[in-house]
């Protein structure tokens, strides 16, 4: 048994592990990363960018199918299957490769290839002929797609997760979609753009992250209109007819029954803790077995041991990831001089058309946590700029305290939400007021002329508050 004695083993070569790893290498190089699997994170290779890669190809064939709509004839829009997909992989693996250029600059030492688990505290076993002391252990080892139990069995290859999508050589004909949250949402979108018949199965009315009543029913709304949706999807069982995948489900009393190439379940994931041995790490551990850390400092209560990244199951986004990361490492590199970090404001985006985006908790956890809240908000069927691009879909509803006049959060569906969510994001971690991002410059025609609305409707809404004789001494008057 070969033996080794580190200060700091990440578990993990993600982006939160990467992270981590160089955050610990501020502090002692007696570092050491364990993977089993193979370099590349899941944003780069089965996540963020090749979903994206498929994404603007959806969009460039939805631009030129809809461009009769300003006049401009686009005859005989061909979509090559083939050349899509060859697109996607090559971009995806020059993402893939600079990753693997950032781990191969690693020394050797700080390498180790194999599964770890907990045999003592402090203790690990990689494989059967490593064990490594380590003195703190960061644990981020990612997420795996859930699969709904006895569909592997019934479907065998004709099953699929988003991984798969992208190892594809050509589209396929047809693909039945389980699940509308974040994954389930863009690709059901992106290949029905491209020409694949899509059928996407909701659950419980339900759309994406969004928790906001009237925006989920604007998104529903949306999203019924723009691909086969059935967001009420009830009973649903899949098993093979020959080469196909039959899927039978229910929606409002009705059955129906429909023939695909593949499912893709998109249900959701769950952290990669299962082969850990956490039992053996003398930890503290719920009723389930999983451990929770603290989200400012990484540190499973009071132990050795920090978790980062998916595998924490917090807010799986990668720049969360790489922020749990950096905490997490930092701490375990200077422990046990384990300190509180700030934390973001958060801010999650679905590249959909038209976009998604939650800024700060969403509507769902302010209800939750009994906050006192008013809402303001826009509908985008008349923003003029919306208009113009023929982009006039959505809403967009904006919270703030109706006693300090501070902006709590957003959810929305509209045109340019990726951009709209990060100026409300970095509004929230500024601790805006809500008269003060009225009093922000917006230049005209743009979308952000429709956050503006929302945020006047909700700033007459709210407490009025006291005028800042210093702020204002040097307004234009009628301002």
């Amino acid at each position: 048994m070969k033996r080794m004695e580190v200060d700091v083993a990440v578990i993990g070569a993600g982006s939160a592990g990467m992270t981590a790893y160089r955050a610990a290498l501020a502090h002692t190089d007696r570092v050491v990363v364990i993977d089993s699997g193979a370099y590349g994170t899941t944003c780069a290779r089965v996540g963020c960018m090749p979903s994206k890669l498929l994404i603007a190809a959806a969009d460039a064939a939805h631009a030129a199918q809809e461009a009769g709509r300003f006049g401009i004839a686009v005859d005989g829009v061909r979509i090559d299957g083939a050349a899509v997909m060859r697109r996607v992989r090559e971009e995806r693996d020059r993402f893939v490769g600079f990753v693997l250029e950032a781990v191969q600059g690693w020394p050797e030492e700080h390498k180790l290839h194999g599964a770890a688990r907990f045999v003592a505290p402090h203790r690990l076993r990689v494989g059967e002929d490593i064990e490594v002391e380590a003195g703190r252990v960061v644990i981020a080892t990612g997420s795996s797609p859930v699969l709904p139990p006895g569909w592997r069995e019934a479907l065998g290859a004709r099953l699929i997760v988003n991984d798969d999508v992208f190892s594809w050589t050509d589209l396929p004909r047809s693909v039945a979609v389980a699940g509308a949250g974040v994954i389930g949402l863009e690709l059901s979108q992106a290949l029905h753009r491209l020409g694949v018949r899509v059928r996407l199965l909701g659950r419980g009315g339900n759309v994406g992250p969004l928790s906001d009543p009237a925006v989920v029913e604007a998104a529903r709304a949306i999203f019924c209109d723009a691909l086969p949706f059935a967001p009420y999807a009830e009973d649903v069982h899949a098993s093979l007819e020959g080469d196909a995948v039959r899927v039978d489900f229910s929606e409002g009393g009705t059955q129906r029954s429909e023939h695909f190439d593949f499912l893709l379940a998109a249900v959701g994931r769950r952290a990669n803790l299962k082969d850990l041995g956490l039992q053996h790490a003398g930890i503290g551990l719920d009723e389930f077995s999983v451990p929770h850390a603290d989200r400012h400092t990484g540190r499973i209560g009071d132990s050795y041991v920090f978790l980062a990244g998916d595998a924490a199951s917090d807010v799986p986004l990668l720049h969360e990831a790489a922020d749990d990361g950096f905490i997490a490492g930092d701490n375990a590199g200077c422990y046990p001089d384990v300190r509180q970090r700030m934390r973001r404001a958060r801010l999650g985006i679905v590249f959909t058309d038209p976009q998604i985006a939650i800024v700060g908790a969403g509507h769902a956890a302010l209800k939750e946590a009994g906050t006192r809240f008013e809402v303001g908000e826009v509908n985008f069927d008349d923003q003029g700029r919306s208009r113009v691009m023929a982009q006039n879909r959505g809403l967009l509803r904006v919270y703030g305290d109706p006693d300090s006049g501070l902006f709590l959060g957003a959810e929305m569906i509209c045109p340019a939400a990726e951009h709209l969510g990060h100026l409300l994001a970095w509004a929230l971690q500024q601790h805006q007021t809500v008269r003060q991002m009225v009093d922000s410059p917006f230049y005209h025609p743009t979308v952000e002329e429709g956050l503006r609305s929302a945020l006047r409707q909700l700033l007459r809404r709210l407490k009025p508050a006291r005028p800042d004789p210093e702020r204002c001494k040097d307004c234009t008057p009628g301002t």
